[in-house]
């Protein structure tokens, strides 16, 4: 595959533009994935005449209030789902906070933000508070946090295990752009309060694939790096099964297959994702969740470019739309440009402003790292008054 013209630019997009291509992509993915969630790619195939190759309906056509009882939701026609609704929600923590972020301030911010205040859901075609449309795991912070009053660094322990705070964790890697290992405890301290085991670990290695796609010149490979440098246990053995498989495949279409192969030994849930197995989603430091690795996957496959990772990540189906949510985020925070129209018709579908939090994050962005900076300076001083060698400037 080559790159256009406008994704080699891209390598050298400035920070507001990266953090922008992050958050929008993140949300087009979302919106993308969201009517085709749970399905094989056999289905989708069938059902679609072929692949998706933007936005589409919902699966169950105008029955789609009733046909899923237990998900009463209009995903399709270019509506976000509970993980951009996750993301947006860390981003106005971020802009209360204007710092780094910790298990506490989840406690104190999101918790409250998710079920005080209503604002649009685009699945509910109404205003509503966030709690009502998030899926159990995300509501486990409140019963937790808020009715059970559980130390918000030990929260997410009991959970299941799955993908539900590496869903919405960009954020914490474009706070900390073109610092992964920072990216990544920053990450796992805010997951505390919502995962556990694998589940978590996936949350700061996401973040910090996010934070290493924003470091000037990085690519496919120079993320799957960073990521590797960081991961642990089973979780870096999928991505690292999962990614050497991305790289033998020209397009998403041959991978499909081999990947899910590749990331079935690590995944808890099983061959039927509405119907998972009696292990599922527990913990272990033998598996992982089957989103991240296959993202990464699909953004080696893409060698990096957004539309061709995210269709990928579409494509493949289970649980396709935080796949493309991260697949997006990834891509977006490389600087490949996200198509102004599937932006333009997610966020007319949705009803809502993608690229406002986008602005408000890069400028909390900038106030953290001068914050950092003046920390870092003083710690200096005094490691050199404690006898240290003095720093270089």
């Amino acid at each position: 595959m080559t790159l256009t013209e406008d994704d080699k630019r891209g390598r050298g997009a400035p920070l507001d533009e990266r953090i922008t291509g992050a958050l929008v992509g993140a949300a087009v993915g979302d919106a993308l994935g969201g009517p085709v969630e749970g399905y094989s790619p056999e289905q989708i195939a069938e059902r679609h005449g072929g692949r998706v190759h933007g936005v589409v309906g919902p699966w169950n056509g105008d029955a789609w209030r009733t046909a899923r009882p237990i998900a009463p939701y209009h995903k399709g026609d270019g509506h976000v789902t509970d993980d951009t609704l996750m993301t947006h929600a860390l981003v106005r923590v971020y802009t209360r906070v204007r710092d780094h972020l910790d298990a506490h301030a989840v406690a104190d911010h999101l918790v409250p933000d998710l079920m005080g205040t209503p604002r649009w859901i685009p699945e509910l075609e109404a205003e509503a508070l966030p709690l009502q449309r998030i899926f159990l795991a995300e509501k486990w912070l409140v019963a937790q946090i808020h009715y059970g009053h559980v130390d918000p660094r030990e929260a997410g322990v009991g959970n299941i295990v799955n993908c539900g705070a590496a869903m919405y964790m960009a954020p914490v890697g474009l706070v900390n752009a073109a610092n992964p290992a920072g990216a990544y405890a920053e990450a796992l301290d805010v997951a505390g309060a919502h995962q556990s085991s694998y589940g978590r670990e996936a949350a700061g290695v996401l973040a910090a694939a996010v934070a290493a796609a924003c470091v000037p010149g990085a690519s496919a490979d120079s993320v799957v790096d960073a990521c590797l440098s960081l991961a642990k246990d089973g979780t870096r053995e999928a991505i690292e099964r999962v990614c050497e498989e991305a790289s033998r495949h020209p397009d998403f279409e041959s991978a499909l297959c081999p990947l899910r192969e590749a990331v079935a030994p690590y995944d808890t849930v099983g061959p039927d994702y509405r119907s998972p197995s009696l292990g599922a989603r527990r913990p272990s430091r033998l598996h992982a969740v089957e989103e991240l690795p296959v993202a990464l996957g699909m953004v080696v496959v893409a060698r990096g470019d957004f539309r061709q990772a995210v269709l990928g990540a579409v494509n493949y189906g289970r649980d396709c739309d935080s796949i493309a949510t991260m697949a997006g985020a990834v891509t977006g925070a490389l600087g490949s440009a996200v198509p102004e129209d599937w932006a333009k018709t997610v966020a007319d579908a949705s009803r809502l402003d993608l690229w406002a939090p986008a602005a408000a994050l890069t400028a909390v962005t900038g106030e953290v790292f001068a914050r950092d900076v003046s920390r870092r300076r003083a710690h200096e001083r005094a490691f050199v008054e404690l006898g240290g060698p003095a720093c270089s400037d």
